[in-house]
């Protein structure tokens, strides 16, 4: 009995025991750190303020407004630190006097269009873009025809600034009312002489073809793959090779279906003026020109397409913008000449302003991906030709080559081979291929003369940028 009192005594003590801990002072808690946490976001400084001075023949007066010049707008809008002034570039002289006078003064602009980019690349006028468009992804999305254009001595100094194809265009329905099939593109040579000579009608006023000159340009290119525009092959022009010679030749054989083939009473069956307006007024069925035409196509009352070079093919002219070696702020100077050229993003805004002035945008896209192509034909309705002309243009013929070939002006326009026509004395090279279906002599006669000529022309002027 006892010992059973006793564990009941403890038990009481125990459970007491218990009970006073549990309302005993609570234990310190031991004092942490803090989390650490991430210091507040804060604003990268404002880039400096700096200016860049550009100049183009492209963007006409402030009180115009030009889609160009919207653009140039568009640019400061979303670069603020930027300010863009326009270089004047009226007065006498040529654009590249003037910008040799600049450069005399050591005040080239920051950014400009090339009118002959090897003389600038002759006076060590230009940065070496290089590095920075191989660093730039709208860069792989120029082509290579165009890319190729703006580099010299394996460096990029030209950035492709517009494109605009070049070739024939078609009045789709002046063949049908005359019961023929339209040329389209990827018409043969001979199916598009066939279609076009079968068209014309002068005492209706109906030519096939505008004008004669052009076909010296393209054909020899249709018989001889190693041949570009006007016989160029990359390095020589090969105004003796059989393909040239024939160019000449066809191109007197279609004098008859152009404007050149009119006699004065003839044109009096046209009311052209001129076989710039034969197209536009359906009094020819197709127009050698450019896609810098396409806003004045947009408005036509007939329906057109574009069919380039006979065979599939079309040439193309390139514009090229440059930065110059003396600006001071060359990554920026880069950036904004990227907007105006090759940048996807500048050619979607292009396309914005286009649409919102009711027009077609001015330039066909240097960044070329299906969007753009999607987004050019947008503005035009459903042209194949047009379409399949944009996406095949690494195989086009470059007809700018003046700008970009050193010597070609003097091997194609201006220089002077020594050779006297009856009372025309020491004319010139473009004398040479504008008469030579006149009669006024024999063009194989001068052929191998005039090659080799133009061709001593392209090895010094080369070698003068190959030191």
């Amino acid at each position: 009995m006892k010992t059973a009192k006793l564990l009941n005594s403890l038990l009481v003590l125990a459970l007491l025991g218990a009970a006073l801990v549990g309302c005993g002072p609570k234990a310190t808690p031991v004092a942490t750190e803090p989390p650490a946490t991430e210091p507040p976001a804060t604003e990268p400084p404002a880039p400096e303020p700096i200016t860049l001075r550009y100049a183009n023949w492209n963007v006409g007066t402030a009180e115009e407004n030009n889609l160009q010049r919207q653009l140039v707008a568009k640019y400061m809008e979303l670069h603020p630190w930027v300010t863009i002034e326009f270089v004047d570039m009226s007065g006498d002289g040529s654009w590249d006097d003037k910008l040799t006078a600049m450069a005399a003064r050591g005040e080239l602009p920051d950014v400009f269009m090339a009118d002959k980019t090897p003389l600038y690349v002759k006076n060590g006028w230009l940065a070496d873009l290089t590095d920075l468009v191989g660093a730039d992804a709208d860069w792989g999305s120029v082509p290579q025809v165009l890319t190729d254009s703006g580099t010299y001595n394996d460096q990029v100094l030209a950035l492709p600034a517009a494109q605009f194809v070049l070739g024939y265009w078609v009045n789709q329905d002046i063949f049908e009312a005359n019961n023929l099939d339209a040329p389209t593109y990827g018409t043969s040579v001979d199916d598009f002489f066939a279609a076009t000579t079968a068209l014309t009608d002068v005492t209706q006023g109906r030519l096939g073809l505008d004008e004669m000159e052009f076909i010296m340009g393209w054909y020899p290119s249709t018989q001889d793959a190693n041949l570009k525009w006007f016989s160029f092959d990359g390095a020589h022009m090969n105004y003796n090779s059989d393909a040239f010679k024939a160019g000449v030749a066809m191109a007197g054989e279609m004098k008859p279906h152009t404007w050149q083939g009119l006699s004065d009473e003839q044109k009096a069956n046209f009311t052209s003026q001129g076989p710039w307006e034969l197209f536009l007024k359906g009094e020819s069925g197709v127009r050698w020109d450019g896609g810098w035409s396409v806003p004045g196509y947009a408005t036509a009352t007939f329906n057109w397409d574009f069919l380039g070079i006979p065979g599939g093919n079309q040439a193309i002219v390139g514009d090229f913008i440059v930065v110059s070696q003396t600006t001071a702020n060359l990554e920026e100077a880069f950036a904004f000449a990227k907007w105006m050229t090759f940048s996807r993003d500048g050619y979607l805004a292009e396309a914005e302003l286009a649409q919102a002035a009711g027009t077609v945008p001015t330039r066909m896209p240097v960044f070329v991906d299906p969007e753009t192509i999607d987004l050019y034909m947008s503005f035009v309705g459903d042209k194949p030709g047009l379409r399949a002309a944009l996406e095949n243009l690494d195989s086009s013929l470059l007809e700018s080559l003046a700008k970009i070939v050193p010597g070609y002006v003097n091997a194609r326009w201006e220089g002077k081979p020594g050779i006297d026509i009856g009372t025309d004395l020491d004319v010139n090279m473009w004398y040479m291929f504008n008469f030579a279906n006149d009669g006024k002599f024999k063009y194989e006669d001068y052929a191998a003369q005039l090659e080799e000529f133009a061709n001593n022309i392209l090895d010094a002027a080369r070698a003068e940028l190959n030191p």
